[in-house]
Parts: structure tokens; C-alpha cells; sequence
């Protein structure tokens, strides 16, 4: 499981709206290696389920989903 010490990468998809959020997360994964993760914050309310189906359509793992206000936290790691 990832922790704040092995976050690879950070996105910052706050302000953008379906389907940025999540592209700008696949682009963000190109670039790890296999069993690091990538953190993502993104403030649209449909990114959740976004976030969600691409995790499980990808088999990368979403281990962490967070919201804070209005902002989202995601932590995908990546296969």
C-alpha cells in the first residue's frame, strides 16, 4: 500500500472537469513504474465514479479516495 513517502507523482486536476481529471491521471501513470502510485486531486463530483471504474477496468488499485471539502484525493497504484 502506498503512503505519502511513495507517491511517484502528483496531479493537480483541480478546476477540471470530466474526462480531464482522469485522463490527466492515465498520462500520470505512463510514466511509473509498476507498484508505485500516483495521487490525483480533482475537484469534479463525477471523477469519484470515474476514478473507481477506471481502477477496476485497468486493474491498477485505487487505495485511496478521499474527499476534503470540495476537493478529492485519489491514490492509484499502479500495476
Amino acid at each position: 500500500m502506498c503512503d505519502k513517502l511513495t507517491i511517484a507523482e502528483t496531479v493537480d486536476a483541480t478546476g477540471l472537469t470530466c474526462p480531464l481529471p482522469l485522463l490527466k491521471a492515465k498520462q500520470g501513470l505512463k510514466s511509473l513504474r509498476s507498484g508505485e502510485c500516483l495521487k490525483v486531486l480533482a475537484t469534479d463530483p463525477g471523477s469519484e465514479r470515474d476514478f473507481e471504474v477506471f481502477a477496476n477496468l485497468s486493474g491498477n488499485s485505487l487505495v485511496q479516495l478521499e474527499k476534503i471539502g470540495d476537493t478529492f484525493t485519489y491514490v492509484l497504484q499502479k500495476i
